[in-house]
């Protein structure tokens, strides 16, 4: 586990290590989300990139009769 500091502007620097494994990019967005007490940072990714991420999964499954 690596430690940042917030700095008087509130700013952080992510680490080398990190912005590595996840492929960040200098200007890449990223979604901040407050959960159970802590920070989450969540790369914001183009609507094009999700295409085919649910391929293969199986679709078989009783459905409600009103939600035919």
């Amino acid at each position: 586990m690596q430690t940042v500091t917030v700095s008087p502007k509130y700013q952080v620097v992510i680490p080398k290590s990190i912005r590595e494994a996840m492929g960040l990019q200098p200007g890449q967005k990223l979604r901040v989300i407050e959960y159970s007490g802590r920070i989450e940072l969540i790369p914001d990714c183009d609507i094009k990139e999700l295409k085919g991420f649910l391929k293969g999964i199986d679709t078989r499954f009783e459905r409600e009769d009103d939600r035919l």
